[in-house]
């Protein structure tokens, strides 16, 4: 966040008041001059800005302004101002009373208390009335507990002032990250107090030691790796070139084994079923993994916290989630890595049955696909499975104790045995060796897999004020282009049910509920009327970029922007939550108007049709005229023996332009129009309308 103008001219002037009384500047000549004097050659006269910052350093000048610059800040023990930007978890003693403290157990009391050196965010523009700016959100995980700090404006010094209540374990485990972003203060104080502490040197010697068994055990597994893949390479030469990938770069720039990435997760009353744990994976967002500078794709992996906390990643951060769930659901699951249709690198979910059903999981879509290999040796004309799933190649599988490269002749997907007891199909890595750096506890650099929570969003409220949100864009949208909106909360509260029934296929694979819905729609839409609704679907709460979205689809579009004098128009908003604060939200739009009656006159024969006539043909008022056609009627009609049928065609759109061009007065129409018709349109060549004395039709055509 930049200063005011007046707030940084007032800085400057305190630094150079400051400066002066310290008389900083004579003191730099005279060292510039001692410098160059001493350490330049005769006929070398120039000094770089880093020599001369070495000199200052060397001779203690910098380390005497810093004193003297004396920073105010507040006292953390200061009774803070009540404000609704503040945790109310921060004030320390209602944050002991309000938790219930076992006085058997050991509590961390940690203390944000802002933060600094934020450099991404130095120059954050202040947001204008109404926008909604970007916020800062600490996320914390220690052993089993999970925090989360009110969010903050960003900023290059962010205002955090939130307290958390940790219980300590004697076995810790964690991870320090290479990658800063930031300096944030903190303070902790232990709970009850301790009566005896540690030295820091003995501190010291177990960090040392714990980081140098540490060190050991991933200097064997490497050892270890690499032998691995000196004889994989030995069964096959080309199998240099198949995705193989023992291990990924998290987000901290650590080369982790791949297998570290999965374990078990149990999602407690969270999830029920395997199917809804491959939903909730889908629902969370998919991003690439940013590149710096040129090349190609980083290669980048997320750890679980990491994953949660953004709510987005890659294909792999989708597949080691939903492989970890489906473990924790006793399934013996796989991270399948290989490439997609087109070659592009991809990692899904294998599933083995206790039948020996192979099953593939698209962790992106939440599809699943039944694999059934084909045989390349058998005869041409033997009748071979075809594919359904978009995966070519695969490399290699793993989970949390196992890692098998496909040594197979082919590695494409669709030829595969996924025998992997079959050592000559498969090669494994000994679990032993995968178990010494991957098990819990193994390594202290091990990040721990944290707990799902909860979903903090309430679906009911969210979802109407989505709804909300979306009738006034609408209504904004259609009067900027000069038509007025009715809505029908009757009609808009029947598309609920449709909404529900999408979730549940989405989430089962199984259809229900389409029947009671139509019954319903068919029951509420009036004679001489029809219905014509459009649904879709995002995994984000923003109504304006969704009504953006809607905006680019055709057949939303035409909903949204249809006219008409009787059109009614409907709009259901449903939000499906799932830990993590994940969601899928189902948006439906859809509108009624009236319908035109077309008689057919063919071979003496009088044949009476009902037409639809959608929002493009600028026609919704009740319209009844006669035919005279040449040509043959559309099998599609001849065949249709009830006798109020509905031929949903394509009506010539220059018909009514062709009408109103020809009327004689503001009000009188034409009795007869002849039109000619595109080629195949209903099967006539052409069209005569004959209009009726009960006819009706819009003063705005």
């Amino acid at each position: 966040m930049s200063l005011p103008p007046e707030k940084a001219s007032e800085l400057k002037q305190l630094i150079h008041q400051q400066l002066s009384k310290m008389d900083v500047h004579g003191r730099i000549r005279e060292i510039l001059a001692e410098t160059i004097r001493e350490e330049l050659a005769p006929d070398q006269q120039h000094l770089s800005t880093e020599d001369l910052i070495k000199a200052l350093r060397r001779r203690g000048i910098i380390d005497d302004v810093m004193k003297e610059l004396n920073f105010v800040t507040d006292s953390v023990d200061q009774e803070l101002p009540s404000s609704p930007k503040q945790t109310v978890g921060f004030d320390k003693q209602s944050t002991l009373k309000k938790t219930n403290i076992d006085p058997t157990r050991r509590y961390l009391y940690l203390q944000v208390l802002g933060g600094k050196a934020f450099l991404e965010h130095l120059q954050e523009p202040e947001p204008l009335p109404g926008q909604i700016c970007s916020t800062f959100t600490l996320c914390l995980h220690y052993r089993n507990q999970r925090f989360r700090s009110k969010p903050v404006p960003c900023a290059c010094e962010p205002d955090f002032h939130d307290g958390f209540l940790l219980e300590v374990h004697r076995e810790n485990l964690g991870t320090e990250s290479k990658v800063s972003v930031g300096i944030l203060n903190i303070k902790l104080e232990m709970y009850p107090p301790l009566s005896q502490t540690l030295s820091q040197e003995v501190v010291n010697t177990q960090l040392a030691l714990e980081r140098q068994k540490t060190a050991e055990k991933e200097r064997l597994f490497l050892v270890y790796a690499k032998q691995w893949w000196r004889e994989y390479l030995q069964i096959r030469p080309s199998h240099n070139s198949r995705l193989v990938k023992i291990f990924a770069q998290d987000e901290n720039g650590i080369n982790r084994p791949v297998c570290s990435y999965v374990k078990p997760l149990r999602a407690g009353r969270l999830l029920d079923t395997p199917r809804q744990a491959a939903r909730f994976v889908n629902v969370l967002g998919y991003e690439r993994a940013p590149v710096i500078g040129g090349g190609g794709k980083q290669e980048q992996w997320c750890t679980l916290l990491a994953f949660l906390c953004r709510n987005k990643g890659d294909c792999e951060d989708h597949a080691n989630l939903l492989c970890s769930l489906l473990l924790g659901y006793g399934l013996e699951a796989f991270v399948c890595v290989g490439t997609k249709a087109k070659g592009a690198p991809h990692a899904w979910v294998m599933t083995c049955g206790t039948d020996g059903t192979i099953m593939f999981w698209e962790s992106l879509t939440g599809h699943r696909y039944i694999h059934k290999p084909t045989n390349p040796d058998g005869p041409p004309l033997a009748e071979q499975p075809k594919p359904l799933y978009p995966y070519r190649t695969i490399g290699c599988v793993f989970n949390h104790q196992m890692f098998l490269g496909n040594c197979q002749p082919s590695d494409a997907v669709e030829t595969c045995i996924f025998d992997l007891n079959d050592e000559s199909k498969w090669k494994p890595m000994s679990e032993e060796a995968i178990k010494s750096v991957c098990a819990p506890g193994a390594t202290t650099s091990l990040p721990p897999f944290p707990p799902l929570c909860a979903s903090t969003i309430d679906a009911s409220v969210t979802s109407n004020e989505i709804e909300m949100q979306l009738r006034l864009l609408v209504s904004e949208h259609r009067k900027d282009l000069g038509l007025t909106t009715v809505w029908e909360d009757q009609l808009s509260y029947l598309l609920s049910p449709a909404l529900a029934s999408y979730e549940f296929e989405r989430t089962t694979s199984i259809s229900a509920g389409n029947e009671e819905f139509q019954d319903a729609i068919r029951r509420a839409v009036p004679d001489g009327h029809t219905f014509k609704g459009f649904p879709i679907h995002f995994v984000y709460r923003n109504a304006r970029r969704a009504f953006a979205t809607c905006l680019r689809s055709p057949f939303c579009e035409e909903i949204i922007c249809c006219r008409g004098d009787q059109v009614r128009l409907a709009v259901r908003v449903r939000v499906f939550t799932y830990p993590e604060s994940a969601c899928a939200v189902w948006i439906m739009f859809a509108f009624t108007f009236p319908v035109a009656v077309i008689k057919y006159h063919k071979e003496r024969s009088l044949r009476e049709k009902e037409l639809t006539l959608a929002p493009s043909w600028k026609l919704h008022s009740v319209v009844v005229v006669e035919c005279e056609a040449a040509g043959h009627i559309p099998s599609t009609v001849k065949k249709q023996r009830d006798p109020k049928p509905r031929a949903w065609c394509h009506f010539p759109s220059k018909i009514i332009p062709e009408w109103h061009a020809q009327r004689q007065t503001q009000s009188q129409y034409p009795s007869q129009v002849n039109v000619p018709l595109r080629s195949g349109c209903l099967g006539l060549s052409a069209i005569k309308l004959r209009l009726h004395t009960r006819a009706v039709l819009p003063n705005s055509l």
